[in-house]
């Protein structure tokens, strides 16, 4: 295997032994951006040159056996969102003011104390408000699966370069379903953590980071860095000395839910649900108790936050210059735009539904020591539209089954569980209680064990 298909574990096995520079593994994966980024354009910022000299670093820092930390030498991104201290932070739009970021923003932070190298970071749509690549700033981002196709969002450039080899550990930002819709479009990983887990700068309802990767031990393994304190979070929860060392989980005896409607927004399509109902079977005959769930969400949850989220954002660009105003994407404009006819009444009613749907989410899963659920109802949809509905009034049916689970604050992953008739990857979500976030990397473990051809035979995307 080429170093850019290598596990960041692998990697650092490899470092370890002398069987592989981290110089070496830098330099393929910038071979495998150079030929995959004019087709994805997934990333912001890429300092090759300073890739390159921290790589040689590493290296040397390898061979006195001397690494700085547990992620020495390992090919990083992270989404544009997060600041890396000295670059801007545009936020996916236009109308931003490019400012240098005065410090790196914890998850930042985190990666460069274990010795990651960040060597770029990824596309998002305007203030991450869309599951999309499109973007008034950056290029428009695309699947590696199939380039006619959107690789989702917020966190878009982040799935699509995990999907294409970019290395194998990237970071997003998940408050509706930010990591897992891409990662399930893509065929990757990721993780959202349970609310506080992982420390961020600013933090906000539901708001998180989250690992994006191609392996759960990869996952497993940037949690062990992104975890650690910062005082910088008011949200965060009490430091924890936690195992990240995650080991397939037994299934059997274990009581699992089964939710294969979201209460609102669209249903899963025939294709979408039969994989996910196949993943439940594989579940079921390692000894899993599988029983279905019902629905919880209902469409007034859902839209009475869709109409806090706008009030929150036409607050935000109300402050900006007309000038700037006109940058930002049509879409998300009308979308906020559309919040200056709500009443008071509306908003705060909007806003009350994040209790609703915590209570709600809570209530449902609490008899289960875990729950599955497709990660979106559809496949990856056209890559120049901003959302599967391409409707600003109504932006966010496809978010159902993903976003009750950042205001109950319970980890939820996504992985790979099979392909529709045209190759377009389907992702399965898997939820835990809240705090369980090893819990949920060892059943999704478990499944990648059971489906291990899937997980590890990774096709040569389209684009090359």
């Amino acid at each position: 295997m080429k170093p850019h298909q290598l596990s960041a574990t692998a990697l650092l096995a490899a470092y370890r032994a002398r069987e592989l520079s981290p110089l070496e593994a830098m330099k393929d994966v910038l071979d495998r951006v150079s030929a995959f980024e004019p087709h994805i354009r997934a990333t912001y910022l890429l300092n090759a040159e300073r890739a390159l000299e921290e790589a040689r670093a590493s290296e040397d820092r390898w061979m006195r056996a001397a690494p700085v930390g547990a992620l020495d030498g390992v090919p990083t991104t992270v989404k544009d969102n997060i600041a890396t201290k000295g670059e801007a932070v545009p936020l996916g739009t236009a109308a931003s003011d490019l400012v240098l970021a005065a410090e790196d923003a914890p998850p930042a932070a985190r990666l460069r104390e274990a010795g990651a190298i960040i060597f770029a970071k990824t596309t998002m749509p305007d203030y991450g408000m869309l599951s999309s690549g499109l973007s008034s700033f950056h290029a428009l981002a695309r699947n590696p699966w199939d380039l006619s196709r959107n690789p989702g969002g917020s966190s878009a450039g982040a799935a699509a370069a995990a999907a294409a080899g970019y290395g194998p550990l990237h970071v997003g930002t998940d408050i509706g379903g930010s990591v897992r819709l891409p990662a399930g479009w893509c065929g990757i990983f990721a993780l959202k953590p349970s609310g506080g887990r992982i420390p961020i700068d600013p933090p906000y309802i539901g708001r998180v980071a989250g690992p994006m990767t191609r392996t759960v031990d990869d996952a497993a393994l940037l949690m062990a860095a992104l975890a650690r304190p910062d005082a910088r979070d008011f949200m965060s929860l009490p430091p924890q000395e936690l195992d990240w060392r995650v080991r397939p989980a037994p299934l059997r005896g274990l009581r699992i839910g089964l939710l294969l409607e979201a209460g609102c927004g669209v249903p899963p399509t025939p294709e979408v649900r039969r994989a996910i109902e196949a993943a439940a079977r594989d579940f079921a005959l390692a000894g899993a108790i599988v029983e279905p769930l019902t629905p919880f969400l209902s469409q007034e949850m859902l839209d009475g936050l869709d109409r806090f989220w706008r009030m929150r954002l036409l607050i935000d660009i109300r402050a900006l210059p007309q000038a700037k105003r006109e940058k930002i994407l049509p879409f998300i404009r009308a979308w906020a735009e559309s919040a200056s006819a709500f009443s008071s009444e509306q908003v705060f009613h909007g806003f009350s539904q994040v209790m609703a749907m915590r209570k709600a989410a809570v209530s449902a899963t609490a008899p289960f020591d875990f729950v599955l659920s497709p990660t979106a109802p559809m496949t990856a949809y056209a890559a120049e539209l901003p959302s599967p509905s391409n409707d600003p009034l109504n932006p966010f049916p496809h978010i159902g089954f993903t976003v009750a689970f950042n205001m109950s604050e319970q980890p939820a992953a996504s992985i790979n569980c099979g392909y529709s008739a045209e190759g377009l990857p389907i992702g399965l979500q898997i939820i835990g209680r809240r705090f369980d976030d090893i819990g949920v990397l060892s059943v999704s473990r478990a499944f990648e064990e059971m489906r291990r051809a899937q997980a590890h035979a990774w096709p040569e995307p389209p684009a090359l």
